[in-house]
């Protein structure tokens, strides 16, 4: 990972890097303010209502500036965006259509795609975003910590872990519709070889995150030399691929066997204050209200060393300072919030109960050697930069039209 100091050497330790693998990773997003993101959509659209009806200072405190954006700035639109580029302390214009985003691992909010109000926004993610694009999020390196080191999206991640640490974010393609595997030149080429079938750029993903392993340096994939052992964790992986992306890949919602499917039990009252785990019972309690079955693997989950359930609960019960925009929400707890977390609950039960299974494809260590002999690794440094887009055309400042 980036921003690791290494010791002489270490990029040849153990199993292949990642970084070298799938070369062209992105930095995190960078919001700079937190009321451009939220929950549910209708709150952002009322934030939005209430800043574009405030004008001069109160405008501007709203808002909340920084050293990279004000109401005064001047920027682009972002790619594929209908967006104003008109400053906005002089034409905020119409609220800009809400998109998904991830905030955090398994945390999916909206987010105001407005490049006005994005501190750093990484236009060259989003020029490559859609379908069927997938982005793996590498997550930051905690010693001892449990839980996957590599998650996958459709959604665009906003790149950091529940504990704020950043991972580097890496799309599967490196061009828009699918095109162009973001992989080592020469990588798919080898795989196939090896193992004696076609490897195309999604068996590569299922098997980097059936393998990864974190180190200091970022996430290592070893490849097995057995055939057999690199189509079992291509199995497992496609598995773990499609519950982490809510049902992407196979076109159908993941869901637990009957019985221990999650349910309300007890109504979540207005506005829950505390989350609790009985684990004899397998309840989960939100205030008075309480879902169940809900499995010791999901409550147990965790990215980053962090709960994933309570810190999914923790930001939507966060007191905001009043007066500011973050304070505007719901006035008391959304239905629909119920069951993004029943559906929580389903994608961290799935994916705990079967974390255990990767431990014989992360106990690999080979590869590195072979990689090198074989010409594929090092990459060539043109392959870590961002593919050139020469055929698009995209709203600069202010109206004006630049092509990429």
């Amino acid at each position: 990972m980036r921003g690791v100091t290494e010791s002489p050497g270490a990029r040849a330790e153990g199993p292949p890097l990642l970084d070298d693998l799938m070369p062209w990773s992105v930095a995190p997003l960078r919001f700079g303010r937190s009321w451009i993101a939220a929950p549910d959509a209708r709150t952002l659209r009322a934030r939005w209502d209430r800043l574009a009806s405030a004008e001069g200072a109160e405008r501007e405190a709203l808002f909340r500036p920084s050293r990279a954006r004000t109401p005064s700035s001047a920027v682009a639109a972002l790619p594929g965006r209908r967006t104003g580029t008109a400053r906005l302390s002089r034409d905020p214009g119409p609220c800009p259509e809400p998109v998904r985003v991830v905030r955090e691992p398994f945390d999916e909010q909206w987010l105001l795609p407005d490049h006005r109000l994005i501190d750093t926004a990484r236009p060259e993610l989003w020029r490559v975003a859609g379908p069927p694009q997938l982005f793996a999020v590498e997550q930051g390196y905690v010693p001892g910590a449990s839980g996957p080191a590599l998650l996958v999206t459709g959604a665009l991640p906003e790149g950091r872990s529940a504990a704020g640490r950043p991972g580097r974010i890496r799309p599967l393609f490196r061009r828009p519709d699918g095109r162009e595997p973001n992989v080592a030149p020469g990588l798919l080429a080898f795989l196939g070889a090896r193992y004696g079938r076609e490897v195309d750029a999604r068996e590569w993903l299922a098997w980097t995150v059936a393998a990864a392993l974190p180190s200091p340096a970022g996430c290592r994939v070893p490849l097995p030399g057995d055939p057999e052992v690199w189509a079992a964790g291509v199995a497992l992986g496609r598995d773990l691929v499609d519950v982490q992306t809510r049902g992407a890949l196979s076109g159908t919602r993941p869901r637990l066997p009957g019985g221990r499917r999650p349910y309300v039990r007890a109504a979540v009252p207005a506005w829950p204050r505390t989350l609790a785990y009985e684990p004899e019972d397998e309840v989960l309690r939100l205030g008075e209200g309480r879902l169940s079955p809900v499995p010791v693997a999901a409550w147990e989950f965790r990215a980053g060393g962090v709960r994933v359930l309570e810190r999914w609960f923790a930001r939507r019960t966060a007191r905001p300072e009043p007066g500011t925009l973050d304070a505007i929400g719901p006035e008391s707890w959304p239905q629909e919030w119920t069951s993004e977390l029943l559906d929580l609950v389903t994608t961290l039960a799935l994916l705990g109960a079967r974390e255990a299974e990767r431990a014989p494809f992360t106990a690999e260590r080979g590869g590195l050697e072979d990689l090198r002999t074989a010409g594929v690794l090092p990459p060539p440094p043109g392959t870590r930069r961002p593919a050139s887009v020469l055929d698009h055309q995209e709203e600069g400042p202010e109206g004006q039209f630049m092509l990429l």
